[in-house]
């Protein structure tokens, strides 16, 4: 067999992979590629609860870590308004999966059922990615009422546990644990709710992206700052739902970086076990007050309505 029949075999033999790969990319992963749907889960509150916990420990930014262990968590938000869909960002996971980078997703049940075929193949990926709950619609924790909280975690958690069921995943038990707060927002009475829902608050103390890196030259010069500003049991956020744009280039950047600087990758269970959490009270971005802004910004209470989120419609 001649090179050029060899070269070709190799070149089909390779495409043939790609176009079985599941994870690739496909025009149901595009923004708003979906119709959007608002109605509730097909079950509004799951059948597995977590014990409820005490609403002291507050918001987690970070861990404190033993002298000389290095190791951060890397979180990644996929949500979605009540009015719109968002996409799923498979250049981000595939870049996890491809490279054994152990991360938290915290997922927006809407979402979950936006992307529901992704969510499942997420859940087969065994001990790579863990699942966290970041509300229903990406509701404001600092404005919804008790009522509506409670039914955006719940449905959450109920949507997450039809998609195992659909999965035919039985060796993943319970329901999330960990919580994200959308725009980093909360209230006591918050704190409160979530802790007697079972779930611990987890934020970070690096918000990665800031703007569009779709540029390689800007994703180089944005990951040197967060490298920058990550210190050992970091936290940092992400988003893997196209929003906003070129979060694959700057995530590489910065993993490289880290990578080389004798970083150790976690999830943000196994972090919280490697030390202890540092907590505050009340969520931001990178200062106290740097999110108010966004209470008016996505309509009565986070979710894009004109009208509150309850529960009950």
């Amino acid at each position: 067999m001649n090179k050029a029949a060899i070269f070709t075999l190799l070149f089909l033999a390779a495409a043939s992979a790609l176009a079985n790969d599941t994870w690739n990319v496909t025009s149901l992963d595009l923004r708003r590629a979906v119709p959007n749907n608002s109605a509730p889960p097909e079950r509004l509150t799951p059948v597995s609860n977590l014990p409820p916990l005490s609403d002291d420990e507050g918001v987690i930014r970070r861990v404190k870590l033993p002298e000389g262990v290095k190791a951060v968590a890397l979180t990644f938000d996929m949500c979605e308004l009540d009015t719109a869909t968002t996409g799923c960002d498979m250049a981000v996971l595939s870049l996890l999966r491809e490279r054994g980078i152990p991360a938290t997703l915290f997922m927006g049940g809407k979402w979950m059922r936006t992307h529901a075929n992704r969510v499942k193949e997420i859940m087969h990926e065994g001990g790579l990615f863990e699942i966290g709950n970041h509300n229903w619609s990406h509701g404001n924790c600092a404005l919804l009422s008790e009522e509506g909280l409670k039914a955006q975690i719940l449905w959450t958690q109920s949507e997450y546990e039809l998609l195992l069921e659909e999965a035919g995943i039985t060796e993943i038990l319970g329901v999330p644990a960990l919580f994200r707060l959308p725009y980093g927002r909360n209230n006591e009475r918050a704190l409160r709710v979530i802790a007697g829902l079972g779930l611990r608050v987890v934020q970070w103390d690096v918000a990665a992206e800031a703007g569009d890196n779709s540029s390689i030259k800007r994703a180089r010069r944005s990951a040197k700052t967060v490298a920058a500003m990550t210190r050992p049991g970091s936290i940092l956020l992400f988003h893997a739902n196209l929003v906003p744009k070129g979060t694959v280039n700057l995530l590489r950047e910065v993993v490289d970086i880290l990578d080389a600087e004798g970083y150790e990758f976690v999830k943000v269970s196994e972090l919280l076990a490697m030390g202890d959490a540092e907590t505050v009270r009340d969520g931001y971005f990178s200062r106290p007050g740097d999110n108010y802004a966004l209470d008016k910004k996505f309509g009565a209470d986070g979710t894009g309505r004109r009208t509150r989120f309850t529960g009950r419609q």
